[in-house]
C-alpha cells in the first residue's frame, strides 16, 4: 500500500455548524503515530448544494430515516426498496418542517434525483488517488457513506474503506460488515487504539486480523476481534484538529464565526453506570465514567480559543464531571476568561452551583429534565424529584443560562393522572425557561427500555417504519436500527396527554415576546412579590411576619414543613407551615411536590 494519507470523511447528516469532533480526534491520533491523515467535511458541501436551512432541518431531525432516505438510491441501487418515494405517504404532514417555496416533496425528490448524483460525482473526483478512506457515522450518515464508498469502489476497486461511529456498536457494526458490501473494515466502539493501529497495518501492508475493536469479512463470514477495555487516560490524547473543517468552511463561503467548538472532557455517564435511565440509549457498550484533568481540560479551551478565534464552546460529554465544580468551574470563574460555554449536567445542581457555572462563563445547560412528574421521573430512574427540576430551572433562569429540555411521556406503568397534574402546573411555570416540545419518547436500542424486556415489557418492538424505505432486504433492519417503535402494555390513550401537550404551546407562545416574570423583594418581616405571568391577572401579593418567612425559608431550594419549623424555630406547628404550604401552591406561588415544598418567585435584584 502506498503512503499517502489516509482520509477521513464525514457525510451527510452530521450538522454543518460545526467541525466533527470524531474526525478531528481521529486526525491527531493518527498523526500522534506518524501516520497522516487528511479530514474531508463533505457534509458543508451538501449543506451548500441544498441550502443551509433545509439541511439542518434534516440534520436535527430523529427518529424517521428521511435523510438516509434521500442517499438510499445511490447507496444501494437496484436493490434499493423505495426508488418511488412511497416514505413521503407514510410521513405525510411531517414532511411540512421542510416546506418553503419549493414543496417538501418536490424538493427532496429533486434532491435525491439530481442534487445526490451530482454531490456524490464531484467529491469522489476530489478523493480520486485515495488508498484507504475512512467514514465515521452517527445517526443518518450511513447511506451516505456507503454511496460514496460504493462509487469508489467502482472507480477503483482497490480503494480500502474503514468503518466506525456509534452506527457501528455492538452488532449494529458486525450487521452493516455482514451485509454492506463496500465496508471493507469496520472498528467496533471506541478508536483511540484500533484506529491507528488499523492504519499502520494498512499502511505497512500487515494483516490486521488481530488489531482488538476491529471486525471485517472472510468469505461469508464476519471476523470480529474483542475491543480493549475503553481508553482511561484521556489527558494523554491529543487536541482535535478542526483546521481542515475551518479551511474548508472558508473556501465554501460558510460563515464560522457562530461557532460552538465541541470538545471532549468526560466520556461514558457516572449517573448511568449506577442508574441507567430508562429511556437513554447513549453509551451503548462504553458506560463506565472518565474524565480529564482540570488542567488539560482549560488549558485544551484556551488552547483552541487561540487557533481558531473563538470563545464559544460545546461540551459533547454526556454528564459533567462532578468533581469539576470543586476544580475546573472555579478555575474557569478565577481566571476571567470570557468563553461561553455548553454542558449537559444532572439536574440536582444547587444555586450556589448554577451561579458559580454562569460566572465560569457556562451559558446553556441540557440537565434532562424530561418531566414534572415526581412519580414519572421515578419510572425514567432519573434520581431527581420533580421539584428539583423546577428549582433548576427557576436558578438558571436567575443567573442567566439557558436550558435545553424536553418533557417525555409513554412509559410503561405511568399514571394518567401525573400528566393532569403537569397540565396543571405548567400555568405557574411559565416565567421560566420552557420545554423545547413535549413528545412521546422513542424507544432507543442499548436503552433499558430496549434490553431489558422482562423489567418493561412492551408490545410490537419493531425499527422505526422508515428504515424499512431505506435499507434493502439483504440487510437485518432488526439488527442496525437505532431507533424502535413500540407500545407499552395497558398503553394510556392520546388524550391523556393532550392537556400537558397544549399546556406547554402556551407556555411556549407565552415566550415568543417578552418573558413572562413572578419576581418578589423582602425585608424582615415583610415580603412583595409581583406577578406578571399572565396578562389579565398581573398584580402584587404581600405577606408579612410567619407567611413571609415560610416562602422566604423555601426561595434557595425544596423544603420540608419539618425542615422549615425547625429552622425558623416557629411557636405554632408543623400543620401550620403545612397550611401555608397549601394557600401558597393553591395562588401558584409555589410547586409543591409530596412532602416538599418549592418557591416559584425569583429575587427582583438580579445576579445575587
Amino acid at each position: 500500500m502506498t503512503a499517502s494519507p489516509a482520509v477521513l470523511v464525514s457525510m451527510p447528516f452530521l450538522e454543518a455548524d460545526r467541525p466533527s469532533i470524531q474526525l478531528g480526534l481521529l486526525k491527531a491520533i493518527a498523526e500522534q503515530h506518524g501516520l497522516p491523515v487528511r479530514t474531508l467535511h463533505l457534509n458543508l458541501d451538501f449543506a451548500v448544494r441544498i441550502g443551509a436551512d433545509r439541511y439542518r432541518a434534516l440534520a436535527e431531525h430523529r427518529g424517521r430515516q428521511l435523510g438516509d432516505w434521500l442517499f438510499s438510491v445511490a447507496a444501494f441501487g437496484e436493490a434499493a426498496p423505495d426508488p418511488d418515494g412511497k416514505l413521503f405517504t407514510e410521513l405525510g404532514a411531517e414532511l411540512s418542517y421542510l416546506d418553503d417555496s419549493l414543496p417538501a416533496r418536490e424538493w427532496l425528490t429533486t434532491v435525491r434525483e439530481h442534487d445526490v448524483p451530482a454531490f456524490l460525482d464531484t467529491v469522489a473526483g476530489e478523493l480520486a488517488g485515495s488508498r484507504v478512506v475512512c467514514f465515521s457515522s452517527t445517526f443518518q450518515q450511513n447511506t451516505a457513506s456507503f454511496a460514496l464508498a460504493r462509487l469508489l469502489k467502482e472507480r477503483d476497486p482497490d480503494v480500502v474503506t474503514v468503518f466506525g461511529g456509534a452506527n457501528f456498536e455492538g452488532e449494529m457494526g458486525l450487521e452493516l460488515v455482514r451485509s454492506i458490501e463496500c465496508v471493507d473494515f469496520a472498528v467496533l466502539g471506541e478508536g483511540d487504539v484500533a484506529f491507528p493501529r488499523l492504519l499502520g497495518a494498512l499502511a505497512n501492508d500487515k494483516d490486521p486480523g488481530g488489531i482488538p475493536g476491529v471486525a471485517r469479512r472472510a468469505g461469508d463470514e464476519v471476523v470480529a476481534t474483542p475491543s480493549e477495555a475503553p481508553h482511561d487516560r484521556l489527558d494523554d490524547l491529543p487536541v482535535p484538529d478542526y483546521d481542515e473543517y475551518f479551511e474548508r468552511a472558508a473556501r465554501l463561503g460558510l460563515p464560522t464565526g457562530h461557532i460552538a467548538l465541541p470538545f471532549e472532557s468526560a466520556r461514558g455517564c457516572w449517573w448511568g453506570a449506577k442508574h441507567h435511565c430508562t429511556f437513554c440509549g447513549l453509551n451503548g457498550t462504553t458506560m463506565r465514567f472518565r474524565a480529564k484533568s482540570p488542567s488539560r481540560v482549560l488549558g485544551e479551551l484556551d488552547r483552541q480559543a487561540r487557533r481558531h478565534r473563538t470563545f464559544r464552546f460545546a461540551a459533547v460529554d454526556n454528564i459533567l464531571e462532578p468533581g469539576y465544580l470543586k476544580t475546573l468551574v472555579p478555575a474557569l470563574a478565577e481566571a476571567g476568561r470570557e468563553y461561553r460555554i455548553f454542558y449537559e449536567v444532572k439536574a440536582n445542581l444547587t444555586r450556589a452551583q448554577l451561579k458559580l457555572l454562569a460566572q465560569a462563563g457556562v451559558t446553556e445547560l441540557q440537565p434532562g429534565l424530561e418531566s414534572l412528574s415526581s412519580e414519572v421521573l421515578r419510572l425514567m430512574d432519573k434520581g431527581v424529584r420533580a421539584a428539583q427540576n423546577v428549582n433548576f430551572l427557576r436558578w438558571a433562569r436567575y443567573y442567566g443560562i439557558a436550558v435545553a429540555w424536553n418533557i417525555l411521556w409513554g412509559f410503561p406503568g405511568e399514571p394518567a393522572d401525573e400528566y393532569a397534574a403537569q397540565a396543571a402546573v405548567v400555568p405557574h411555570l411559565v416565567h421560566l425557561q420552557p420545554p423545547t416540545g413535549a413528545n412521546r419518547l422513542w424507544l432507543e436500542r442499548f436503552s433499558p427500555l430496549f434490553t431489558q424486556p422482562g423489567r418493561f415489557p412492551l408490545r410490537a418492538r419493531e425499527p422505526e417504519p422508515s428504515y424499512r424505505h431505506v435499507y434493502p432486504s439483504t440487510v437485518d433492519i432488526r439488527r442496525i436500527a437505532y431507533f424502535f417503535g413500540y407500545e407499552p402494555e395497558n398503553e394510556l390513550p392520546p388524550e391523556v396527554y393532550a392537556p400537558l401537550a397544549d399546556a406547554v404551546s402556551a407556555w411556549s407562545a407565552a415566550w415568543e415576546t417578552e418573558p413572562p416574570v413572578l419576581l418578589y423583594r423582602s425585608a424582615p418581616g415583610f415580603l412583595q412579590i409581583y406577578d406578571g405571568r399572565h396578562a389579565g391577572t398581573r398584580g402584587t401579593h404581600t405577606f408579612h411576619d410567619t407567611l413571609a418567612e415560610i416562602y422566604l425559608a423555601c426561595v434557595d431550594r425544596p423544603r420540608t414543613a419539618a425542615a422549615v419549623h425547625r429552622e425558623l424555630g416557629l411557636a405554632v406547628g408543623v400543620s401550620a407551615v403545612e397550611g401555608a404550604f397549601r394557600r401558597f401552591g393553591e395562588r401558584g406561588l409555589m410547586f409543591l411536590d409530596g412532602t416538599l415544598a418549592l418557591s416559584l418567585a425569583l429575587p427582583a435584584t438580579p445576579g445575587r
